[in-house]
């Protein structure tokens, strides 16, 4: 069991991984941050449990394999001075080392079975710090006709994906993936887009996992009689987790607006209308759990004090909570005030 300094440490050096792989001028150097983010995030999912223990056996497994094929075809274009291969396969062998890294469909497989491991907080760093560089990496070659078909495959996966699960580390890797195919869409028409959207996903995870982690949530059933002592507190959580499948007029709209803006002027339709086809049935099962949780009779104190129990980290849930269900407003606001 690692301590916090230790914790620490190793979380640096993942940074520094992903910041030499960001701000390198050539692939090789790109390799070798993957490879520091790697070697630096495995020590951190293993926590001497046996279920975080098969967790990275899988994501090292499954990453070494992805930069193996990288590397190798980094190999392929120093060699290919004569031209005896075609670009065409040594971009779209880089390219699906990047999507497998990112853990976008079609080389989704890993990514649900590594969540189910992990600790919250892992699973967060993986689901939004372990994705900046190889996204990156993709937003630099933008191989458009590979691109398309990981669009579509994840935004399908990631709807249908998420359906039937009871566990929420699954039902959040679901969601990542549906996430990315609208990002890696984002990614197609403007670099800063996809950013903005990327910084949006990320601040309604850190939302989700900051509740999870604080009260110990891990399946769907453990949602419903939870927050008995507190009825605020539920409708804050599930108006975050509307909010994460992009129902407007919550803050997780704002991004997929602007998305649907882009792809409209650049008259993309037909994967714009799959997009919010699937985009809706994954706000099925988030509205479906939501009136579960608001309609169905459970026990209840009317008696009890909230603020007496009200923590510091309740505080800064409700808080930000506020911000990521009012926040549309207050940004539509301030648009049309300026």
């Amino acid at each position: 069991m690692l301590n916090n300094s230790t914790k620490i440490m190793f979380f640096s050096i993942l940074m520094m991984g992903t910041i030499i792989t960001i701000s390198s001028n050539s692939w090789l150097s790109a390799w070798m941050g993957l490879e520091i983010n790697l070697l630096a995030f495995i020590p951190l999912m293993s926590d001497n449990k046996l279920m975080s223990t098969e967790s990275s056996l899988k994501y090292f497994l499954t990453q070494a394999l992805a930069s193996s094929i990288l590397l190798f075809a980094m190999i392929l274009f120093l060699l290919n001075s004569n031209k005896i291969y075609s670009n065409f396969y040594m971009e779209m062998m880089i390219f699906s080392s990047l999507i497998m890294k990112s853990g976008s469909a079609p080389f989704h497989f890993w990514f649900p079975n590594v969540m189910e491991g992990l600790s919250w907080m892992n699973s967060l760093i993986l689901m939004t710090w372990q994705k900046i560089a190889p996204m990156m990496l993709i937003s630099y070659i933008m191989f458009k006709s590979l691109i398309i078909i990981s669009i579509f495959f994840s935004s399908m996966i990631g709807a249908l994906g998420g359906l039937n699960q009871t566990s929420l580390r699954k039902l959040m890797a679901y969601s990542s993936i549906n996430h990315l195919s609208w990002m890696l869409m984002a990614m197609y028409n403007s670099n800063l887009l996809w950013m903005i959207y990327f910084m949006f996903y990320s601040f309604l995870t850190f939302m989700m996992i900051f509740m999870f982690n604080m009260f110990k949530i891990s399946h769907l059933n453990q949602l419903f009689s939870l927050f008995f002592n507190s009825k605020i507190m539920k409708f804050f959580l599930f108006f975050n987790l509307l909010s994460l499948g992009g129902l407007p007029p919550f803050l997780g709209f704002l991004p997929k607006w602007m998305v649907i803006q882009s792809m409209t002027m650049n008259n993309q339709l037909f994967l714009l209308t799959f997009m919010i086809l699937m985009t809706l049935i994954t706000l099925y099962f988030y509205i479906r759990l939501s009136y579960s949780a608001f309609m169905l009779n459970y026990y209840e104190n009317n008696w009890f004090n909230n603020s007496l129990y009200m923590t510091t980290k309740m505080k800064i849930f409700m808080n930000c909570s506020f911000f990521s269900s009012f926040g549309l407003f207050l940004i539509s606001s301030l648009y049309f005030l300026l």
